[in-house]
């Protein structure tokens, strides 16, 4: 039996009573229509930068990068609940882009998740058997590879994310519903959104946006306008699973890290502390730590209050999150944490995160 389905993670914002480092201690799960995510919003003590109001006309950002956003069928097996048993087959849709002329794709981890065949289908109509290069289940990012001629492929080129401002004009191209090359406008909503990833870890710095993200978008660009790609869509919020006009997207300056490293070896890696915290009172309390993990072999304990990280306050869940993921894997970082009134501080090296 063959289903169809088109790919998004249709949000449904939860209040978080506690998001760690170790990921998120409220997470809806796997849903057959996508991922049910928590979508946060993250302070900053700097103002956002200006809008930038001026560039291209939608219809001139379409034509320009149009070429190079593709649609992704992905074919999934799973065992049958049919009582005379055998296999089931599923077909689902999402979106991407090309990123390079050696014709390296980037979508969604989501979207490409459990394939055991991925097919590209290109602006000309042409289809191309793809295979995964690498994927990233914390930024939910993924890359895959199709041998198809430079005539073919028309690499999009990633912006600086950092530059984006509030107000900021933007487009999303995708297949929404399997509606490939279609185009919707808006701006950029917000910066500094955290939403998070299929398994549970955060994907900081993410962009807001109004232009219209349905299911099938997942993967596509968020393009800036200057047809510059500024984000890769994943998720919406929505009470409906529609596009109720709060669309997010992971940042191109995390999608350059992501991506090249999924390149080089198939896989990203992140550090890793080992502890789920909650923010009280402008302070940042341990509700868990990990087994087996830097943190617990340090000696760091539930109920004890992280105060700083290499010299840095740390006021919040958040700030302890940016400030572990600002780091590798094997770095060595400086906590002071308060027990009992006492203070404290160890050096603990980072582990790699799980997947």
């Amino acid at each position: 039996m063959t289903r169809r389905r088109t790919l998004s993670t249709a949000a449904v914002l939860v209040a978080a009573a506690a998001i760690g480092v170790g990921g998120a201690a409220t997470y809806a799960g796997l849903a057959p229509e996508g991922t049910r995510t928590i979508v946060r919003q993250v302070d900053v003590s700097n103002g956002e930068p200006a809008a930038n109001t001026t560039g291209l006309s939608v219809s001139d950002i379409y034509q320009r990068t149009q070429k190079g956003v593709v649609e992704i069928t992905v074919t999934t097996t799973s065992q049958s609940t049919n009582p005379f048993g055998g296999q089931q087959t599923q077909q689902a849709q999402g979106s991407g882009f090309v990123y390079d002329s050696n014709g390296r794709i980037i979508t969604n981890q989501h979207v490409v998740d459990g394939a055991t065949s991925i097919s590209v289908r290109f602006w000309n109509g042409k289809t191309y058997k793809a295979e995964l290069v690498g994927s990233d289940p914390s930024t939910d990012l993924a890359v895959i590879k199709v041998d198809a001629p430079a005539s073919v492929l028309t690499p999009l080129t990633l912006a600086d994310s950092d530059a984006v401002g509030v107000g900021d004009n933007v487009v999303a191209i995708g297949s929404p519903f399997g509606l490939e090359n279609t185009v919707t406008s808006g701006i950029v909503s917000a910066l500094h959104r955290q939403m998070t990833s299929p398994n549970n870890f955060s994907i900081d710095d993410s962009i807001q946006t109004d232009a219209a993200i349905n299911h099938g978008n997942s993967g596509g660009p968020l393009l800036n306008a200057e047809g510059l790609v500024i984000g890769v869509n994943a998720q919406i919020e929505s009470d409906s699973g529609g596009n109720d006009g709060v669309g997010f997207a992971i940042p191109s300056n995390t999608v350059k890290t992501i991506v090249s490293e999924l390149i080089s070896t198939g896989k990203a890696e992140h550090a890793y502390l080992g502890v789920s915290v909650e923010t009280v009172n402008a302070s940042v309390r341990i509700t868990e730590v990990r087994a087996g993990t830097p943190a617990a072999d340090a000696g760091l304990q539930s109920g004890d209050r992280i105060v700083s990280v290499d010299g840095k306050r740390i006021v919040s869940g958040d700030g302890l999150t940016s400030a572990i993921s600002a780091k590798k894997p094997g770095d060595t970082v400086s906590i002071t944490y308060s027990r009992g009134g006492q203070s404290h501080t160890v050096k603990i090296e980072l582990a790699s995160r799980p997947t």
